[in-house]
């Protein structure tokens, strides 16, 4: 059986879904799901940049966001899993980066990929087939503003100056090529939910990215390897399904029309495709525990996309993972802060 390396930091993914148009309520609870997590030791909240309405996510904005999480935290870990570089200008990013991270105490972490929306890109006037280009471009860029050194004119560097960002800086990629030119530059890797478009299991299709990456790596530094995963522990499998399946079926859909998925797949065979984990949370730990990727992984990133649950719901399964299924795998929390009380949840979970 694998082994997980001690002490891996746990972070949880919020992409700010609603049902509606109206994300008032998604961006409340989205707040709120930090300060739990906050208080339940998670080491690294994630959000996930989107611009197009009725798409994956609710969030074009996440630095505003993550500012006034700053504010209502006292120990987690800000982050993106990801910006869309493309679509900023570096300068710009770079000086939101560096006030929130200035606010919050130095706990930013920013994750960079280059997207694929079409829409998205026409919208901002960028052209989507030199999503590459336009992102190592960007990226250079970024990296020299958030050194402190001077960018797009001589004499000018952004203010506030920041921290160290070398250690903090993460390339979401789908390829081992991309792996191996995140660790050329330094990046630290981060892998998403699933692998699109392959008829392996994700684990299998990932884990030689993960040692490409690993390989190609330089730095004096220890390499970073941020794992997304969809992790959904609950009651028993049966209701962790009920929850699940009907979102989880509907996304399955979408991507079979893209030609990603297979066509004709049930719930059951959705999540298997989005290498979800779910269940009791110890078939979940089970689950985790053969996953092949999990023990060169540095960070391991929870997140219920594309399934939108309830906030109660949304809760409990965050509990669930920091004092069921984290701790099983070799995490342990930091300690809880004091200024706030962690909010009543009920586990309603059998003993087994």
């Amino acid at each position: 059986m694998s082994t997980v390396t001690p002490r891996f930091r746990l972070g949880f993914l919020t992409h700010v879904q609603s049902r509606g148009d109206d994300l008032t309520q998604a961006y409340r609870d989205a707040q709120d799901l930090f300060v739990v997590a906050d208080q339940l030791g998670f080491d690294v909240g994630w959000v996930a940049q989107h611009h197009a309405r009725g798409g994956p996510g609710g969030l074009p904005s996440p630095w505003t966001f993550l500012a006034y999480a700053a504010a209502r935290t006292t120990r987690i870990r800000l982050g993106t899993a990801i910006t869309i570089l493309p679509l900023e200008d570096p300068i710009r990013l770079a000086e939101d980066v560096s006030v929130v991270d200035t606010l919050s105490g130095g706990r930013v972490e920013i994750g960079v990929g280059s997207g694929g929306n079409q829409l998205e890109y026409a919208a901002f006037g960028k052209d989507v087939a030199r999503k590459r280009e336009l992102t190592s471009e960007g990226l250079a860029i970024l990296r020299e503003a958030l050194a402190n050194r001077d960018v797009g004119s001589t004499g000018f560097s952004i203010q506030p100056r920041t921290r160290d960002f070398s250690d903090r800086i993460w390339q979401g990629v789908f390829s081992a090529d991309g792996a191996a030119y995140a660790a050329e530059s330094g990046s630290n890797l981060l892998l998403n939910r699933a692998a699109y478009g392959y008829d392996e299991p994700t684990d299998e299709v990932q884990r030689p990215w993960a040692d490409r990456f690993l390989a190609a790596w330089k730095g004096e530094r220890r390499p970073r390897v941020g794992l997304s995963r969809f992790v959904f522990p609950a009651k028993d499998r049966k209701t962790a399904l009920d929850i699940l399946g009907p979102d989880v079926l509907a996304a399955a859909q979408r991507f079979s029309a893209a030609l990603k998925f297979p066509s004709g797949l049930d719930a059951e065979g959705a999540l298997a495709r989005f290498h979800s984990f779910y269940g009791h949370p110890e078939e979940v730990v089970a689950a985790l525990k053969r996953e092949k990727v999990l023990p060169v992984a540095t960070d391991l990133i929870t997140q219920f996309n594309p399934a939108i649950v309830k906030h109660d719901v949304a809760v409990r399964a965050l509990e669930l993972i920091a004092t069921e299924v984290a701790p099983a795998l070799g995490w342990r929390p930091a300690p809880k802060p004091s200024r706030t009380s962690l909010p009543s949840v009920e586990l309603d979970v059998p003993a087994r």
